[in-house]
């Protein structure tokens, strides 16, 4: 193909997802506005916030910098599937033209995916320029609390949480994730910290920051792609009766967000020494080519997955699929 053909199709895809994303703007004329003038509530969901049933919230990260096309949307519509079987409704979250959205369509998910890296990864500091700018954004776990608390959703799946990284005593780099989870009242259901991470400082930041941290079926915090951590939470819960009435009670006290570590599966847990020495080679990587802030976690998973042979790949879908019944299943018995 020659330099002018490949030009061509640029254009030719830019134009058709230029097409998409006016398309997905005009459509969202129709969904519900909320008392905030910049958020979107799709329809169902607003629906089932008016009814009180049972709605979870998703992160997009996961899907324009978390994994490639097209296993990022297969991911993200699996998801979803899944929490409906489990008896609730999803609300997907992100930014798209400058408008808040909590609950996307199959075409906006779609966008996402195939935009991928070059949607900002969107924290709670970019929220303003993006707004104002009319941009796009994939949202953080930071950021889908935000959202999900403007629109009333209390329940949030994801597949691990930022926290504080390996080496933050030189670099200060802290997630924003664990301020979020001080501030903002939404459970958050995840696989743990994500094992890139210093998972022991990462609990004392959030223990500094007084946010509970649960323990479903287990007594220690799981390591995302692993099990076991060595490090114990400060509480074990074994039923989402149980979340629901803990979360409620951190409500009626007017606290912040409650952080819940659900071990994946064990068939599809990762052991600590494989993945760990993937983990110390990405790192390794990072480090000489001085990739750093918001691209590190993105660059890390990449290359440990290709480090794998896209087995951590694997365990991260199904780890994100695992949290995903379990908050559909507490968001019911709230």
């Amino acid at each position: 193909m020659s330099q002018e053909e490949s030009h061509g199709l640029h254009f030719l895809e830019q134009m058709n997802q230029d097409r998409i994303r006016q398309e997905m703007l005009e459509a969202g004329s129709h969904e519900k506005k909320s008392l905030n003038r910049h958020l979107d509530v799709s329809a169902e969901v607003a629906d089932a916030l008016a009814l009180g049933k049972p709605v979870v919230a998703l992160e997009s990260t996961i899907i324009s910098h978390g994994m490639p096309y097209p296993q990022n949307v297969k991911t993200a519509l699996l998801v979803e599937k899944t929490i409906r079987e489990n008896g609730a409704v999803p609300a997907t979250i992100a930014i798209i033209g400058g408008r808040l959205k909590a609950g996307l369509s199959a075409s906006e998910i779609e966008y996402l995916g195939k935009e991928g890296r070059k949607v900002t990864k969107a924290s709670r500091r970019d929220l303003a320029v993006l707004v104002s700018r009319g941009a796009d954004g994939a949202c953080t776990v930071a950021t889908t609390m935000i959202i999900a608390a403007m629109a009333g959703i209390k329940v949030f799946a994801t597949g691990g949480i930022g926290g504080v990284h390996r080496g933050a005593a030189t670099s200060m780099d802290i997630s924003a994730d664990l301020e979020e989870l001080s501030r903002t009242p939404v459970m958050v259901i995840c696989a743990g910290p994500k094992a890139i991470l210093d998972l022991g400082l990462t609990l004392e930041y959030l223990e500094t920051k007084g946010v509970p941290v649960i323990g479903y079926g287990t007594s220690e915090m799981p390591a995302f792609y692993s099990r076991e951590s060595g490090f114990k939470v400060d509480y074990r819960v074994d039923t989402p009766e149980e979340l629901a009435a803990a979360f409620r009670a951190q409500q009626e006290l007017g606290f912040g967000g409650m952080l819940v570590t659900n071990p994946i599966p064990e068939q599809y847990a990762m052991p600590s020494q494989r993945i760990n020495a993937a983990i110390e080679q990405a790192l390794a990587e990072a480090s000489a080519k001085d990739v750093r802030g918001k691209e590190i976690t993105p660059f890390l998973l990449e290359r440990i997955s290709n480090l794998t042979g896209g087995d951590s790949l694997a365990s991260n879908i199904q780890l994100v699929l695992n949290n995903a019944r379990l908050a559909a299943r507490t968001a019911a018995a709230l």
